[in-house]
């Protein structure tokens, strides 16, 4: 399977920079960064969520 190596990437990093600016990409990383740590929040609270719920029904589990 092909791997870039360091000059395909420098090329690649280059091309964007010149596309794109350099005040546009750091716009871009923040919002990607903002973004996946929302969802990283998202995923944490669904299993808190969801332990949450298995606790309920344990405790409904006992008391039956």
């Amino acid at each position: 399977m092909w791997r870039p190596g360091i000059a395909e990437i420098l090329i690649v990093l280059v091309i964007v920079l010149l596309l794109f600016g350099p005040g546009r990409i750091s716009k871009i990383a923040k919002e990607l960064g903002a973004s996946i740590s929302a969802f990283k929040e998202g995923l944490n609270g669904e299993n808190k969520e969801n332990k949450i719920e298995q606790a309920a029904a344990e405790e409904e589990k006992k008391e039956q």
